[in-house]
């Protein structure tokens, strides 16, 4: 009787094993060719925005679980696009500048995920740690990620607060009577990442 108990046992766990297998993450590499990283700035009355080439990144999912994420932008090549000529070239070179993203110091700024959950939306809760200018702050936000045929897409739209990585120029929690001329502080990264084996 023990004996055919131990055997109906036996035979329901390896029922449940094949069943319900469990998911193995596969590791893909970001195409840096095919993502694109978009910001966009704020100030009183209006705005600015460009795009920053991706240099790497690596994702890790399953079929239908994403576990972790990390990319790394190169900051040299920060672009200008809602403006053109002389004034394009003024704004990125402040924005280069240590008022700024001090790139001459800091050329790189990257993405580190620590948790990921599903969201309820049909997608995930990331995060992770965001640094720039060699500073490590932790950050939150959604992201749509799909494998269709072992090809991952991911989009996310991450706001950041730039006053928690010592860029303050023109902020109105560090100078007063600003008016027209405040910054806002939070600005806005839009990712579009493509990656594959």
């Amino acid at each position: 009787m023990k004996h055919l108990t131990f055997v109906m046992a036996f035979a329901a766990v390896l029922s449940l094993a094949f069943t319900n297998p469990v998911e193995k993450a596969a590791a893909y590499k970001v195409d840096v060719a095919g993502s694109a990283v978009k910001w966009t700035a704020y100030k009183v009355g209006g705005k600015h925005f460009g795009k920053i080439n991706l240099k790497s990144g690596s994702i890790e999912m399953s079929k239908t679980k994403l576990t972790k994420a990390s990319f790394e932008v190169d900051m040299t090549t920060l672009t200008v696009e809602d403006i053109s000529g002389e004034w394009a070239d003024k704004l990125k070179g402040h924005l280069l500048s240590d008022d700024f993203f001090s790139v001459e110091k800091h050329k790189t700024a990257k993405f580190v995920s620590t948790k990921i959950v599903p969201n309820g939306k049909g997608g995930f809760s990331v995060t992770g740690d965001l640094t720039i200018k060699g500073i490590s702050k932790p950050i939150t936000f959604d992201a749509v990620v799909k494998n269709e045929g072992g090809k991952i897409t991911g989009t996310s739209a991450i706001k950041v607060d730039r006053t928690n990585y010592d860029i303050k120029y023109r902020s109105g929690k560090f100078f007063q009577d600003l008016g027209d001329k405040a910054i806002y502080d939070e600005f806005d990264l839009e990712v579009s990442l493509v990656a594959s084996k």
